[in-house]
Protein backbone atom coordinates (compact mmCIF):
# COMPACT_ATOMS: atom_id res chain seq x y z
CA UNK A 1 0.00 0.00 0.00
CA UNK A 2 2.87 2.31 0.32
CA UNK A 3 4.14 1.70 -2.35
CA UNK A 4 1.32 2.44 -4.53
CA UNK A 5 1.33 5.89 -2.29
CA UNK A 6 4.28 6.71 -3.27
CA UNK A 7 4.14 5.51 -6.74
CA UNK A 8 0.80 7.99 -7.13
CA UNK A 9 2.72 11.19 -5.36
CA UNK A 10 6.06 10.43 -7.92
CA UNK A 11 3.21 10.04 -10.81
CA UNK A 12 1.21 13.27 -9.61
CA UNK A 13 4.32 15.23 -9.43
CA UNK A 14 5.56 14.12 -12.35
CA UNK A 15 3.03 15.19 -14.05
CA UNK A 16 2.36 18.50 -12.89
CA UNK A 17 6.26 19.48 -13.27
CA UNK A 18 5.82 18.25 -17.05
CA UNK A 19 2.58 20.09 -17.44
CA UNK A 20 3.84 23.10 -15.65
CA UNK A 21 6.23 23.13 -17.88
CA UNK A 22 4.17 22.81 -20.95
CA UNK A 23 2.33 25.63 -20.48
CA UNK A 24 5.18 28.11 -19.64
CA UNK A 25 6.86 27.03 -22.57
CA UNK A 26 3.50 28.05 -24.66
CA UNK A 27 2.66 31.13 -22.37
CA UNK A 28 5.80 32.74 -22.30
CA UNK A 29 7.13 32.50 -25.70
CA UNK A 30 3.54 33.57 -26.85
CA UNK A 31 2.95 30.52 -29.15
CA UNK A 32 -0.61 30.67 -29.28
CA UNK A 33 -1.05 34.05 -30.32
CA UNK A 34 1.80 34.01 -33.03
CA UNK A 35 -0.10 30.72 -34.63
CA UNK A 36 -3.58 32.83 -34.70
CA UNK A 37 -1.38 35.72 -36.23
CA UNK A 38 0.17 33.28 -38.98
CA UNK A 39 -3.19 32.13 -39.78
CA UNK A 40 -5.34 35.48 -39.42
CA UNK A 41 -8.11 33.93 -37.29
CA UNK A 42 -6.74 36.05 -33.68
CA UNK A 43 -10.97 35.63 -33.04
CA UNK A 44 -10.68 32.58 -32.66
CA UNK A 45 -8.01 32.18 -30.10
CA UNK A 46 -10.03 30.40 -26.88
CA UNK A 47 -10.53 27.93 -29.74
CA UNK A 48 -6.82 27.25 -29.92
CA UNK A 49 -5.95 27.04 -26.29
CA UNK A 50 -9.26 24.90 -25.98
CA UNK A 51 -7.93 22.50 -28.26
CA UNK A 52 -4.37 22.39 -26.65
CA UNK A 53 -5.89 21.59 -23.27
CA UNK A 54 -8.59 19.37 -24.61
CA UNK A 55 -5.81 17.50 -27.12
CA UNK A 56 -3.44 17.52 -23.94
CA UNK A 57 -5.95 16.09 -21.70
CA UNK A 58 -6.83 13.73 -24.61
CA UNK A 59 -3.63 12.56 -24.84
CA UNK A 60 -2.87 11.96 -21.12
CA UNK A 61 -6.05 9.50 -21.01
CA UNK A 62 -5.36 7.52 -23.88
CA UNK A 63 -1.47 7.03 -22.55
CA UNK A 64 -3.26 5.67 -19.26
CA UNK A 65 -5.46 2.74 -20.87
CA UNK A 66 -5.41 0.41 -23.84
CA UNK A 67 -6.95 2.01 -25.87
CA UNK A 68 -6.73 0.39 -29.56
CA UNK A 69 -8.85 1.93 -32.57
CA UNK A 70 -9.62 0.47 -35.88
CA UNK A 71 -10.72 2.94 -38.81
CA UNK A 72 -10.76 2.16 -42.42
CA UNK A 73 -7.54 3.26 -43.83
CA UNK A 74 -8.62 5.83 -45.93
CA UNK A 75 -10.27 7.70 -42.97
CA UNK A 76 -6.20 7.85 -41.95
CA UNK A 77 -5.21 9.93 -44.36
CA UNK A 78 -7.16 12.88 -43.36
CA UNK A 79 -6.37 12.49 -39.05
CA UNK A 80 -2.54 12.33 -40.43
CA UNK A 81 -2.85 15.52 -42.85
CA UNK A 82 -4.13 17.50 -39.84
CA UNK A 83 -1.89 16.30 -37.52
CA UNK A 84 1.39 17.22 -40.07
CA UNK A 85 -0.39 20.86 -40.59
CA UNK A 86 -0.67 21.22 -36.83
CA UNK A 87 3.12 20.05 -35.94
CA UNK A 88 4.01 22.08 -38.77
CA UNK A 89 2.60 25.06 -38.09
CA UNK A 90 3.38 24.96 -34.51
CA UNK A 91 7.24 24.56 -35.46
CA UNK A 92 6.75 27.77 -37.64
CA UNK A 93 5.52 29.77 -35.26
CA UNK A 94 7.54 28.46 -33.00
CA UNK A 95 10.74 29.34 -34.82
CA UNK A 96 9.54 32.82 -35.80
CA UNK A 97 9.00 33.47 -32.56
CA UNK A 98 12.09 32.66 -31.28
CA UNK A 99 14.07 34.05 -34.53
CA UNK A 100 15.98 30.40 -35.06
CA UNK A 101 16.44 31.45 -38.82
CA UNK A 102 17.88 34.53 -39.33
CA UNK A 103 20.23 33.99 -36.17
CA UNK A 104 21.57 30.56 -37.90
CA UNK A 105 21.38 32.23 -41.23
CA UNK A 106 23.78 34.77 -40.25
CA UNK A 107 25.86 32.32 -37.86
CA UNK A 108 26.86 29.63 -40.90
CA UNK A 109 27.07 33.04 -43.61
CA UNK A 110 24.33 32.82 -45.98
CA UNK A 111 21.84 35.34 -44.45
CA UNK A 112 21.37 36.97 -48.45
CA UNK A 113 19.80 33.74 -49.72
CA UNK A 114 18.11 32.43 -46.36
CA UNK A 115 14.91 30.82 -48.75
CA UNK A 116 17.44 28.34 -49.81
CA UNK A 117 17.74 27.21 -45.93
CA UNK A 118 14.02 27.10 -45.61
CA UNK A 119 13.77 25.10 -48.75
CA UNK A 120 16.70 22.82 -47.12
CA UNK A 121 14.85 21.88 -44.18
CA UNK A 122 11.52 21.70 -45.54
CA UNK A 123 13.15 19.17 -48.87
CA UNK A 124 14.97 17.27 -45.50
CA UNK A 125 12.08 17.01 -43.26
CA UNK A 126 9.69 15.57 -46.63
CA UNK A 127 12.59 13.13 -46.98
CA UNK A 128 13.05 12.28 -43.90
CA UNK A 129 9.35 11.57 -42.88
CA UNK A 130 9.30 9.85 -46.46
CA UNK A 131 12.18 7.71 -45.38
CA UNK A 132 10.39 6.55 -42.17
CA UNK A 133 7.42 5.57 -43.21
CA UNK A 134 8.86 3.96 -46.06
CA UNK A 135 11.63 2.03 -44.05
CA UNK A 136 10.43 1.29 -40.81
CA UNK A 137 6.38 1.91 -41.07
CA UNK A 138 5.66 -0.35 -43.68
CA UNK A 139 1.77 -1.97 -43.32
Amino acid sequence: MIKEAIAAFVGLAGGLSVGGGFVAFLSVLGIVPRLTQLTKTVNKISYYEWAIVLGALFGCLISLWKVTYSFFPAFLIPIGLMYGIFIGMLAAALTEVTNVLPILAKRIGVDDQIVWLLMAIVIGKVAGSLFHWMYFARL
